[in-house]
């Protein structure tokens, strides 16, 4: 069994030392806490347990500690995929939600399983999310101050599971100011995307990614017979002529895991239920 997490990039306009050190912190409680639950889970629940983990957590951008846009709205997105059964879900731009990929994950049991907007913030209250305000007073501050992120700010998760199975989720609160509608990559095969070779999950800049179909790209080499670091290493000279900004975490079916990042530092952690390790 393996589980690696992410946090995104140290991008929020108020990130300092102390804001690095409680991240890390915070990311060594969530991954050795998700990898208990990965014991007597799916590969699937697992990741699914750490993003809300890491939603219900106000230091990183989803979730509770989204970014606002550009119309003083907070709109999130979220997706899992399954790498056995190939099937992904998500939610793109939900309002109002404290969990955005618990939804994604009801989606799965259904044949729409991408919602947006409305759709998808009616879809959650259907289902028993109730209305949760996720505006925290440091988002409303730097949004009325006009302090603006980096928009690179993702949170993810991928796990093995003991019978060998690879699942990816991934979420979002967006970059900040954003024009309404906008569509990032964290609920798109750009960002999110597994099979039962590969798991890849994403954070950076959503159009840098999904120019570049970064998650897809990676899982299909490793699927060709690419190793990890080779994968990587091509998929992440792809974005080099456009300076793209992206990082991401992966595990494979033979239990490799690996990152890399083109614009440092992508904050981190990965558990084996004997290494633990956290980056930046």
């Amino acid at each position: 069994m393996k589980l690696i997490i992410h946090g995104g990039f140290f991008s929020e306009s108020s990130t300092n030392h102390e804001t690095k050190v409680a991240k890390q912190n915070a990311l060594e409680r969530i991954v050795k806490d998700s990898f208990e639950f990965l014991k007597e889970h799916s590969a699937l629940e697992a990741v699914v347990y750490a993003v809300s983990l890491l939603e219900d957590d106000q230091l990183f951008n989803a979730g509770i500690g989204s970014q606002i846009q550009s119309d003083g709205k907070i709109r999130m997105s979220a997706a899992v995929m399954d790498g056995e059964s190939q099937k992904m879900s998500g939610v793109i731009n939900i309002e109002q939600v404290k969990n955005p990929i618990k939804v994604a994950q009801i989606l799965m049991q259904y044949d729409d399983r991408v919602l947006g907007g409305s759709g998808a913030t009616n879809f959650a209250r259907q289902h028993g999310f109730e209305s949760f305000s996720t505006e925290i007073p440091q988002r409303r501050t730097e949004y009325e101050n006009k302090l603006k992120a980096l928009g690179t700010g993702t949170v993810g998760c991928v796990a093995l599971d003991q019978n060998g199975k690879i699942a990816v989720a991934t979420s979002t609160g967006g970059k900040g100011f954003e024009i309404p509608g906008r569509i990032s990559d964290s609920a798109t095969v750009a960002g999110n995307y597994a099979n039962s070779f590969c798991g890849v999950s994403l954070t950076g800049v959503g159009e840098d990614i999904v120019s570049n179909a970064t998650a897809a790209k990676i899982v299909t080499r490793v699927s060709d017979g690419f190793s990890l670091r080779e994968a990587f290493t091509k998929t992440f000279n792809e974005l080099k002529p456009y300076d793209g900004f992206a990082g991401a975490i992966a595990i494979d079916n033979k239990g490799n895991m690996f990152h890399q990042d083109s614009h440092p530092s992508m904050v981190f952690a990965t558990f084996d239920g004997d290494i633990f390790e956290v980056f930046e």
